[in-house]
């Protein structure tokens, strides 16, 4: 072993390797993503597109899912169209866009269809590579009269939101190519973190701004990832706003209630701390992180909380009192680990 690598780098290591998204479908999904660029740009009233995401910062993880990207169009072109317009709101334009981009993107991809999602068209391709489909979701967006960011919509509510999505991605990708790196290998151990839960905790915008809010230059990937938890928890535990970085959008939602978004944090942080208190035993190493990365890690001492976990994994129903939870005592059935998700350098 050499001496500047611990068993806490080696363990973060292997859990990369499993989550490290495959070069086929990522590659297929940028050359998806470009495709409906590309068509999108014939939009009547188009000014440019742009790509965001995980697709544009490089942290995809196995599987790869939706390329995002977005297609702004000169509100000028559209002059009842959004709040700085006469308020028209956005499905009827994601519509046209569908008639567009459906057909074309038909021509490649036989079987592709399109649809709405949240913030524009949806396609689906229905043409899987290594039994992977990505999507591409088109964000459709709109200049803004004043203040900086774009106006994007909600289909949900049919309205218009501010946000700054390719600013956000010149925020998360900029530095050092070193400090760039961590920060990419911190969010995808972040996002396999997350995904482990049957109702992940949050967003992958959330964990990216963490990730850009508190890696530092110099860090490695373990004290990164471990200073990451750590601040992240001590923010969400006591009341603390993540506030959007680009300072155009309201502040970053939590997907789960507080106590338990902290709650989780804290115990991952725990683990990381943990983990590099006893950075030569392997063992205690390995025991440590199986707390945080139940679905990557092998606890080997099953007596440990970790094993308890361990226990929910392998669809054991499990006693609370076992676990250590407070209350009276009640038989918790395991549910589905949500993904088993990965990345790329």
């Amino acid at each position: 072993m050499s001496p500047t690598v611990g068993f806490t780098d080696q363990v973060l290591n292997d859990i990369r390797q499993q989550i490290d998204a495959r070069p086929v479908p990522l590659a297929e999904a940028r050359t998806r993503l470009d495709l409906v660029r590309s068509t999108a740009k014939n939009y009547p009233g188009a000014l440019r597109t742009y790509p965001s995401g995980s697709l544009a910062q490089n942290t995809f993880i196995h599987p790869v899912g939706d390329g995002d990207g977005g297609l702004v169009l000169d509100r000028r072109c559209f002059p009842r169209l959004g709040p700085d317009g006469g308020g028209e709101a956005p499905a009827d334009i994601t519509k046209t866009l569908c008639a567009l981009l459906g057909p074309a993107v038909r021509e490649v991809y036989p079987n592709a269809a399109c649809y709405k999602s949240k913030r524009g068209p949806k396609l689906v391709f229905r043409q899987p590579v290594e039994d992977q489909d990505p999507t591409v979701d088109l964000v459709v967006a709109l200049t803004r009269r004043s203040g900086s960011g774009l106006w994007i919509p909600n289909l949900h509510t049919n309205k218009w939101e501010a946000s700054d999505p390719e600013r956000h991605v010149e925020m998360f990708t900029s530095g050092k190519e070193s400090l760039r790196r961590t920060r990419r290998r911190v969010v995808r151990l972040l996002k396999a973190w997350n995904k482990q839960y049957s109702q992940p905790g949050f967003s992958s915008h959330n964990l990216t701004v963490w990730a850009w809010e508190f890696v530092e230059p110099g860090m490695g990937v373990t004290v990164a990832l471990r200073t990451v938890l750590d601040r992240a928890a001590k923010r969400v535990q006591s009341g603390g706003a993540t506030v959007d970085p680009a300072g155009v959008s309201p502040n970053v939602k939590l997907l789960i209630d507080r106590s338990p978004a902290g709650q989780r944090l804290r115990t991952a942080a725990d683990a990381l701390i943990e983990a590099l208190a006893h950075d030569d035993d392997q063992t205690a190493v390995r025991s440590a992180l199986a707390r945080a990365y139940f679905s990557y890690v092998d606890d080997p001492t099953p007596t440990s909380l970790a094993g308890k976990v361990a226990a929910l994994r392998r669809n054991v129903p499990t006693v609370t009192a076992t676990l250590g939870l407070i209350g009276p005592p009640a038989l918790i059935r395991p549910t589905r680990a949500y993904g088993a998700a990965g990345a790329e350098e």
